[in-house]
């Protein structure tokens, strides 16, 4: 079993959810992946240092820590491939 920390980059643009029902239907997604959170955090609102598009300028912040097998990383980026609510992924070995 390893530990790891994502964190993850959130869409919530037209969603009517509140960050913290965003965050616990993310933890979700992750636990189907076969990863199990030890913790999650909503980390906030905060604006790109450099924004591609006008219309997404800012993003919903959400940092988990996860345990795992070696292959956990790949299950939970496959699921979230499709995703419309995480727009960037970042899944670090600790």
């Amino acid at each position: 079993m390893a530990n790891y920390k994502a964190t993850f980059i959130l869409d919530t643009r037209g969603r009517e959810e509140n960050a913290d029902e965003l965050v616990e239907g993310l933890k979700g997604e992750l636990e189907g992946a076969g990863a199990e959170v030890t913790s999650a955090q909503n980390l906030g609102k905060h604006d790109f240092a450099r924004a591609a598009d006008r219309r997404y300028e800012t993003g919903l912040y959400a940092q988990f820590k996860l345990t795992g097998d070696a292959s956990m990383h790949k299950n939970v980026l496959e699921k979230l491939r499709l995703n419309k609510l995480v727009s960037h992924k970042i899944i670090q070995k600790i």
